[in-house]
């Protein structure tokens, strides 16, 4: 691993566990074991730190739920055409119960940094559009009346569960969504 791939490792473990506004360049320094010219080097300043750390947790989120959705899909019981999204939120519940689970880093970077043109709330945004596209994806059999749309709710859904999981300590909350995403499915099947 390369000095800049460590630095943004770290970083983004201490981000998500105790906040990026909260964790200071110096904690990320301290933590990594990077010279501070060494992270000016790579970045300009910590908004570019902590987009970094956003694409990575973004491509090891999509990772995560594309892995999880094809492990659980086998388990579906019922119609073929529900069962890809019903393992989306069996993924979810696997990673929420997780003992590394502290919701979702980018709700929690966005709350952070509210404005929407800032450019961490843009990658925010992005990553949450990326959930969606992939949703979609997984109603693509054609069977449904509105696939966007149906996809945006399932996002919705799953957003909830992981912000009602970490507000409340719910480890059902995903199993709870899988099952109202499992009424909305079978109300948008086209027969």
């Amino acid at each position: 691993m390369s000095r800049k791939e460590h630095l943004v490792k770290t970083a983004q473990n201490l981000f998500y566990k105790q906040g990026i506004r909260s964790t200071g360049i110096d904690t990320v320094l301290a933590e990594s074991g990077v010279a501070k010219k060494t992270l000016y080097n790579h970045f300009k300043s910590k908004d570019e730190l902590i987009i970094a750390t956003l694409q990575r947790r973004d491509q090891q989120f999509m990772d995560m739920l594309r892995l999880g959705t094809q492990k659980y899909m086998p388990a579906q019981n019922g119609d073929v055409r529900l069962s890809r999204v019903l393992a989306f939120f069996d993924a979810l519940a696997e990673w929420i119960a997780s003992e590394n689970f502290s919701g979702c880093m980018f709700i929690n970077a966005s709350a952070e940094y509210p404005r929407q043109n800032d450019p961490i709330h843009v990658a925010c945004t992005n990553h949450k559009r990326l959930v969606i596209q992939f949703i979609e994806e997984l109603l693509s059999s054609g069977t449904f009346k509105d696939s966007y749309n149906l996809a945006r709710r399932m996002a919705l859904l799953a957003d909830g569960a992981i912000v009602n999981a970490h507000t409340t300590n719910d480890q059902n909350a995903a199993k709870e969504a899988k099952a109202m995403a499992l009424i909305i499915l079978e109300s948008e099947l086209i027969p």
